[in-house]
């Protein structure tokens, strides 16, 4: 009796901790200690009259033009993380990379009320600036620390001092903190960190170098006027620009005749320009590769399609079970059999990139504005023309 009693008991405790697990606020990520709290980069330089982007926007224009094109100063006015920030309750944790800075949030962060620090204890900001947590990842966030401006180089004769730090040129450093959070808890089992860019690149066993493509090098004056030199570009542009996304892959076509007279086209299709994988970033973000066939009134009669995708359980655990997207410098391929007597006229192939999951989008409701698809490879092919490139 004392037995089946303490099975029942048992099989209760389970059911109920299984029942918390799925309605428990979702942390997918470790809070590391470095990433507790926002920046604080203290007092406004000498030489600022303050730490806004537009400030430094008044000398720097180029970079400043440079800066406002790019999602990180829309990290905090994206209407996508708007609508994802508050169907996920209003995070804090959230605000310490799409605003970084310790002046850009309402509430200050005095501790935490469980061991996770999913439930932060918070006190009012009196310094917010409401017009600086609208430029997201601003200037300040890399090029201030302790009151002092910081750069790859140093410099004593500029209108404001200039210290020189070596995280601002070693290519990755200034990248890691948000584009490399930790997953490491007993009640997660990542292969890779959940957003691991990052560690996609060491898997690859390759050197994080993320300023070499999302700052390419340009020879240019920093501030108008002034000697021109070796710089980096402030772009960071990634899976919102398509032109970026083709230069890291590597497309081929080719159809193949049979011995049966049906037709094999094939796809090939390789990470071969980045170090780390295709797509990357969040888990949403996949590719897809469709073959279809079309008789002579474009009516489909066929199709078939791939998916590339990291697949992630997240509850009542957190399990990474497959990833099909592309490793760096990997190469997949994909076919597609053709059978003559289906009297196909056209064969569409298309390789399109998707920034977001249309069941995450509904789900969420989030009404987008822009596309949160794009096309980066489509051919149409007369069916019976030889196709190799």
């Amino acid at each position: 009796m004392n037995v089946r009693r303490s099975i029942i008991t048992l099989c209760l405790f389970l059911a109920i901790f299984l029942a918390y697990r799925f309605v428990r606020p979702l942390q997918i990520f470790v809070v590391s200690p470095e990433f507790e709290v926002p920046i604080d980069i203290g007092a406004v330089p000498v030489g600022l009259d303050s730490v806004s982007a537009k400030s430094c926007g008044k000398c720097h224009t180029e970079i400043y033009e440079e800066w406002s094109s790019s999602m990180h100063a829309d990290a905090w006015i994206d209407p996508y993380f708007q609508v994802d920030y508050a169907f996920d309750g209003y995070p804090q944790i959230c605000l310490n990379c799409h605003t970084p800075l310790k002046g850009q949030q309402k509430d200050l962060v005095l501790g935490f009320k469980d061991s996770e620090k999913s439930d932060p204890i918070l006190k009012s900001n009196r310094n917010f600036d409401e017009s600086l947590q609208d430029e997201g990842v601003t200037c300040a966030v890399c090029h201030i620390r302790d009151g002092m401006i910081i750069g790859p180089s140093g410099s004593d004769t500029a209108p404001h001092p200039v210290k020189r730090d070596e995280s601002m040129s070693d290519g990755h450093s200034m990248c890691r903190r948000c584009h490399m959070v930790m997953g490491d808890r007993w009640d997660t089992f990542y292969r890779l960190p959940p957003c691991g860019t990052y560690g996609e690149t060491m898997e690859a066993g390759r050197k994080p170098e993320c300023m070499k493509c999302h700052m390419p090098e340009i020879e240019r004056p920093v501030v108008p006027g002034g000697e021109i030199k070796k710089a980096k570009q402030h772009l960071w542009q990634g899976g919102h620009h398509p032109e970026m996304v083709k230069k890291g892959l590597t497309v081929k076509l080719e159809s193949i005749e049979l011995a049966d007279s049906s037709i094999e086209y094939k796809l090939s299709l390789s990470n071969s320009g980045s170090n780390h994988r295709i797509p990357t970033g969040t888990p949403d973000r996949h590719l897809t590769v469709k073959f279809r066939r079309l008789d002579e009134n474009m009516k489909t009669l066929g199709e078939k399609s791939y998916k590339l995708k990291r697949t992630i359980m997240w509850r009542p655990f957190i399990v990474d079970l497959w990833d099909t997207r592309l490793k760096a410098g990997e190469t997949r391929l994909f076919s597609f059999h053709v059978n003559r007597q289906d009297r196909p006229v056209f064969i569409d192939v298309e390789v399109r990139y998707h920034l977001l999951d249309e069941r995450r989008r509904r789900r969420i409701g989030y009404e987008n504005k822009e596309p949160i698809d794009y096309s980066i490879f489509y051919k149409r092919i007369e069916v019976g023309k030889n196709v190799k490139n």
